[in-house]
């Protein structure tokens, strides 16, 4: 068995993709035993041979189709032997002694089913999607009102981002992002990996909900960091437009793909916790989001 395990799922983000697997082969030192595996979702970009030819050693498994992100990480996961697995974006670039330092914070911490280190995107910002509450009723409606940037480090009213937690110190947290997320096998085996219901989006908040559902602990890691180009794939971020490569179509996908989400991880997790005028408003409030984000 190895220490680690790395998944990476790659749609038609070639030259992301390389540079990406080009950094994890630079800046891992020989302390951990590692594997690299890649599943590609049927790009149209000549990904698979590229990443064939260009790095021999690694696992490139080709799917016939775009299963999503969740049942790609499944495939890749199914076919890994390390005792962590590391679901690691494409468009992320991996620096010198982040996964050995993650790893041994995972050692010290047996308690801890997931971790993240911080995410940085290109304007120095950390990524805000690998620092969140779970999505309550509440949570969403004070983020989504705007109440939240507001008062953003109100433990009231920033739930959604946990905004009151110091980001320079390492804390739990209830959500981090499937960009870097390192799992303990144990973990996911309890949690039973990710939800093939969804396809793009949520799968993360998902995953992170099951977890602790079992019992274990969430945490976010800011003593080390990654670069996160962020929605590279997708095509929907404002922080990467200028090197994405989705088509129109792969942007309505994906947009749809995000409300999608929203819809999937509320009737599995909260209908039965609410009133149901509550989940009426809730789904009335996706929809009229879907609607100006289709505009």
């Amino acid at each position: 068995m190895k220490d680690l395990s790395i998944v990476i799922i790659s749609y038609n983000t070639k030259d992301l993709t390389g540079e990406c697997v080009e950094s994890i082969k630079k800046n891992v030192s020989s302390k951990i035993s590692y594997e690299v595996i890649v599943v590609d979702n049927d790009s149209k970009d000549g990904s698979v041979d590229f990443l064939k030819n260009k790095f021999p050693d690694i696992l490139v498994i080709a799917s016939k189709e775009n299963l999503g992100f969740a049942k790609a990480n499944n495939v890749g996961i199914k076919r890994s032997i390390g005792r962590y697995v590391l679901c690691l974006n494409s468009d992320t670039v991996v620096y010198s002694g982040v996964l050995e330092y993650m790893i041994d914070f995972m050692d010290a911490n047996k308690d801890v089913g997931a971790s993240t280190c911080k995410l940085e995107i290109p304007n120095g910002e950390i990524d805000d999607a690998s620092h969140r509450g779970f999505p309550t009723p509440w949570n969403a409606l004070t983020h989504f009102s705007g109440l939240s940037k507001i008062f953003p480090h109100s433990r009231l009213f920033s739930g959604y981002w946990q905004g009151w937690k110091d980001l320079s110190k390492i804390h739990e947290i209830d959500v981090l992002a499937g960009a870097f997320m390192l799992i303990r096998r144990e973990a996911g085996d309890q949690a039973g990996w990710w939800d093939e219901d969804y396809f793009f989006y949520g799968e993360d908040v998902d995953f992170c909900y099951q977890l602790k559902q079992k019992g274990w602990k969430i945490y976010y890691v800011p003593t080390v960091k990654i670069l996160h180009y962020k929605g590279a794939s997708g095509g929907i971020k404002k922080v990467s437009q200028n090197i994405t490569t989705a088509t129109k179509e792969t942007k309505k996908r994906v947009t749809k793909s995000r409300f999608n989400a929203m819809r999937i991880f509320y009737r599995k997790n909260y209908v039965n916790k609410y009133p149901k005028i509550l989940t009426w408003l809730v789904m009335q409030g996706i929809n009229i989001r879907e609607r100006i984000a289709s505009i």
